[in-house]
C-alpha cells in the first residue's frame, strides 16, 4: 500500500508533464507492477513512469504524435528483450559515474525548467533553452496574474510539505510525502474553489490507444529510430542504475540483470501495445518498497494492482487534483537529481570527473537527452584517454657524444604533440638514441611519428658509414 501512495501522484505527474493523458501514467504504473512485477530480476524494485524519461517523451509526443508514441515504446521493449537475452545487461554497467550523474542532474534541471511554468499555470514554450530564457517574462506575467499567483502558492505549497514531511519523525513517516501533499493541494484547490488548472481525465479505457499499421511503418523514418534508440538506453540504464541502488538498502536476493532487463522489456512492449508511457524503474517508490519492510516481489505486484483499483473505480479523483501540486511534485523530484551535496568534494578531489558531469547536464539542458548523454560519454571517453595515456620522456645529455632520450608509459596520438616538441629540440648535429623498450603501449599515430622525425633526423645527421638516430 506505501508503494501505491506514492506512486498514484508520480504517475499522473510524470503523465501530465510528458504531454499525454494522465491515465497513460497509471496504466504504465499498472504495467509495471502486473508485468515487471511478476517476472524475474530484481525483486525488491518498483517499475513504472520516471521522471527521467519525460522530456525525451514530450519530445516525442510534440514531434511525432501521440499515437506514435506506442509504437516508439514497444520498439525499445523489444529491443530490451533482445539486449536481455543476448546478456548485455551488464554492459550498461560500463559507464562512467560522472555521466550518469550528469544525466541525472540534466533531467533536473529541465523538469525544473519546464515544470516551472505548470506551477503558474502557464504552458512551457518547449525546448530547454527556450525554457530557461523565458523564466524572467514568466516571473513578470505570475507578478501580475492572480490565477498564477494562486497556482504558484498551491504549487510552492506541495513543495514545502513534501520537504517537510521528510523530517517528520514517528508515524507520520506511515504516510508518503508526496500524497500527503497533493492531497492537502487538493483538499484546498476544492474547499476554496480555486480558480486553477486541474488534471484533464478522460477515462482509463479511452486513453488506450494501440499502434495502427500505419503507426509501425514509421519505424523506417531515420529520426523515429533514433528516437527508439534513445528510448531503449536510457530506459535500460536508468533501471539497471536502479537496481543497483535498490541492491544497496537491503541484504536480500540482489538483482539479476540480464532478467531484470528482459523483464523491462517485456513491460514495454506491452505499453508499446497499449500506447501508454515508457516504463523504467522508479527509484522513488523503489526505496519506499524497501522502507516499508518489504522482502518479496509480492508488495510490487500489489502496486500494480492497487493501481488498476483506483483507476477503475475512482478515475473522477484524477480531476480533482490541480497541475501546479503536481508540477510542485515533479520539480521536488527534480531537485532530488541535482548532485547538490556531492560537486563540491567531486570538484576538489576528481576535477576532471565534475566537469564531465557538469558539461553533460548542460549539455541535455541547451540541446535533448540522446545529445546530452553523447556527448558526456565522448567526453568522458577522452578524458579516460588522456588520463591513461601518461608517457614519460628522459633526456640524457652529456654535451658530447650520443644523446640517450628513453620514452616509457603509453605513447598514444593525445601525446604526440610533447613526444614532437621533446625530440625537436634536440641537437641536430648529433647522434641520438632513441629507446622506448619501456613503452606499455605505442599506437600507430606514434610509431609513425616517430619512425618519420628519424627518417628526418638521420637524413641531415648521417655520415657515411654512420648512423644517428637508433629506435
Amino acid at each position: 500500500m506505501a508503494v501505491f501512495l506514492v506512486a498514484v501522484p508520480l504517475c499522473v505527474g510524470v503523465a501530465v508533464a510528458s504531454g499525454v493523458p494522465a491515465e497513460l501514467g497509471l496504466i504504465t504504473g499498472i504495467v509495471g507492477g502486473l508485468v515487471a512485477g511478476l517476472l524475474p530480476g530484481s525483486s525488491l524494485q518498483v517499475s513504472g513512469p520516471a521522471a527521467g524519461l519525460t522530456v525525451l517523451v514530450l519530445t516525442a509526443v510534440q514531434e511525432y504524435g501521440l499515437a506514435t508514441l506506442g509504437v516508439i515504446v514497444l520498439a525499445a521493449g523489444l529491443l530490451q528483450l533482445a539486449f536481455g537475452v543476448l546478456r548485455l545487461g551488464r554492459m550498461f554497467c560500463a559507464i562512467s559515474l560522472s555521466v550518469v550523474h550528469g544525466m541525472l542532474a540534466g533531467i533536473g534541471l529541465v523538469l525544473f525548467a519546464g515544470q516551472i511554468y505548470a506551477l503558474a499555470d502557464r504552458e512551457a514554450p518547449g525546448s530547454g533553452t527556450a525554457n530557461v530564457a523565458g523564466l524572467p517574462a514568466l516571473a513578470v506575467d505570475a507578478l501580475f496574474s492572480d490565477r498564477a499567483l494562486i497556482a504558484v502558492g498551491i504549487g510552492a505549497g506541495t513543495v514545502l510539505v513534501m520537504t517537510l514531511w521528510k523530517k517528520l519523525l514517528g508515524k507520520a513517516q506511515l504516510l508518503p510525502g508526496p500524497l500527503v501533499a497533493v492531497g492537502a493541494a487538493t483538499l484546498a484547490t476544492a474547499v476554496f474553489d480555486l480558480p486553477i488548472a486541474r488534471v484533464e481525465v478522460s477515462g482509463l479505457v479511452e486513453a488506450i490507444q494501440p499502434p495502427s499499421g500505419s503507426d509501425l511503418g514509421r519505424l523506417a523514418e531515420p529520426g523515429l529510430l533514433t528516437t527508439v534508440v534513445a528510448f531503449t538506453l536510457i530506459a535500460s540504464a536508468e533501471s539497471l542504475f536502479s537496481a543497483a541502488a535498490v541492491d544497496r538498502l537491503h541484504d536480500g536476493p540482489k538483482t539479476d540483470y540480464d532478467k531484470e532487463l528482459m523483464a523491462q522489456g517485456a513491460g514495454n512492449t506491452v505499453c508499446g501495445l497499449l500506447g501508454a508511457l515508457p516504463m523504467t524503474a522508479v527509484m522513488v517508490c523503489s526505496s519506499a518498497n524497501v522502507r516499508a519492510g518489504a522482502r518479496t516481489k509480492v508488495s510490487r505486484v500489489l502496486h500494480g494492482v492497487w493501481l488498476l483499483v483506483f483507476a477503475v473505480l475512482l478515475p473522477g479523483a484524477l480531476g480533482l487534483i490541480p497541475t501546479a501540486a503536481l508540477a510542485g511534485v515533479l520539480i521536488h523530484a527534480g531537485f532530488t537529481l541535482l548532485p547538490v551535496k556531492e560537486l563540491g568534494p567531486l570538484w576538489r578531489e576528481h576535477r576532471g570527473e565534475a566537469v564531465v558531469l557538469m558539461i553533460t547536464a548542460g549539455a541535455i539542458l541547451v540541446t535533448n537527452m540522446f545529445e546530452g548523454v553523447l556527448t558526456g560519454l565522448l567526453l568522458a571517453v577522452v578524458k579516460t584517454a588522456w588520463e591513461t595515456s601518461r608517457v614519460h620522456i628522459d633526456v640524457d645529455d652529456m654535451g658530447t657524444g650520443a644523446v640517450r632520450v628513453r620514452i616509457r608509459g603509453h605513447a598514444t596520438f593525445l601525446r604526440l604533440p610533447r613526444i614532437l616538441d621533446t625530440l625537436e629540440q634536440l641537437p641536430t648535429d648529433r647522434p641520438i638514441e632513441l629507446n622506448i623498450v619501456g613503452l606499455r603501449h605505442l599506437d600507430h599515430a606514434c610509431m609513425s611519428a616517430l619512425q618519420h622525425w628519424a627518417d628526418q633526423h638521420n637524413a641531415h645527421t648521417v655520415q657515411p658509414g654512420r648512423t644517428s638516430t637508433s629506435v
